[in-house]
C-alpha cells in the first residue's frame, strides 16, 4: 500500500491576496514560502506516507520542494484547484499511489500525529476522511482511499460536498476534528492567530 501526499500551491507571489490590505508582496511571498516549508517538511515526518507530491505553476514553488525532497508536478492551463488535483492523481496513481491526502500548504499548525490519525481513519477501504476548517465550510485535509474513489470538490462549501460524494459512493465517512487541521491563513484576523500562536512557542 503506497500513500503520496498532494500538496497544491499557489504562485508564492500572489498567493493570499486577501492579505494584501495588511501585507506587502514581498510579506506574503515569505509567508507562502515558510508554510509551504513546513508542510513539506511536516508530512515527511508521517512515517506511513510514501511521497510527498507538490502542484504549483510558480516554477519557485516547484524548485523549493524539490530541494526539500518532494516529486513536483508543474500545473499548467487555466489555474483550476480541482483540475491540478486530478492531473497531480493521475501521476501518483501512474507511481502506483493507492491512497491519496491533500493537504493545503496554509496549515500553520500542521502536526504528523494529526496526519496520521487522517490515515489511520481511513485505512479500510473504501473511505474518505475529512478535516474540516474550524467553521466547517471548507476542506482543509482530504484522505481518498483508495484512489479515484470521489472527485475533488475544492471551492466554497468543500466539506458538505466532500461528504456528499463520500456518501454517494458508498464509502465509509469519517470527519476528524483535527486541531492541527482545523485553522488556515486566509484572512488579516488568521494573522492575528498565527502571531499569538508562534509567540506561544517562543515562551
Amino acid at each position: 500500500m503506497s500513500i503520496w501526499a498532494i500538496v497544491p500551491v499557489k504562485p508564492l507571489r500572489r498567493g493570499k491576496s486577501r492579505l494584501a490590505s495588511v501585507l506587502s508582496e514581498d510579506d506574503r511571498a515569505a509567508l507562502n514560502e515558510r508554510m509551504l516549508l513546513h508542510t513539506i517538511d511536516m508530512l515527511k515526518n508521517v512515517a506511513e506516507l510514501g511521497e510527498v507530491l507538490v502542484v504549483s505553476r510558480d516554477p519557485a514553488a516547484l524548485a523549493l520542494a524539490r530541494e526539500h525532497g518532494a516529486r513536483t508536478l508543474q500545473e499548467d492551463g487555466a489555474p483550476h484547484l480541482n483540475v491540478a488535483l486530478q492531473r497531480a492523481t493521475a501521476v501518483a496513481k501512474t507511481y502506483t499511489a493507492t491512497s491519496v491526502l491533500v493537504v493545503p500548504a496554509d496549515l500553520p499548525q500542521l502536526s504528523p500525529v494529526d496526519v496520521s490519525a487522517m490515515l489511520q481513519a481511513g485505512s479500510s477501504a473504501p473511505a474518505v476522511v475529512i478535516a474540516p476548517d474550524h467553521h466547517h465550510e471548507g476542506t482543509n485535509a482530504l484522505y481518498i482511499n483508495p484512489v479515484g474513489q470521489i472527485e475533488y470538490e475544492f471551492g466554497p462549501g468543500s466539506f458538505q460536498a466532500h461528504s456528499a460524494r463520500a456518501e454517494a459512493s458508498g464509502a465509509q465517512l469519517h470527519v476528524l476534528e483535527l486541531p492541527s487541521l482545523a485553522r488556515d491563513v486566509d484572512v488579516p484576523e488568521d494573522l492575528d492567530f498565527l502571531q499569538l500562536m508562534q509567540a506561544r512557542e517562543q515562551h
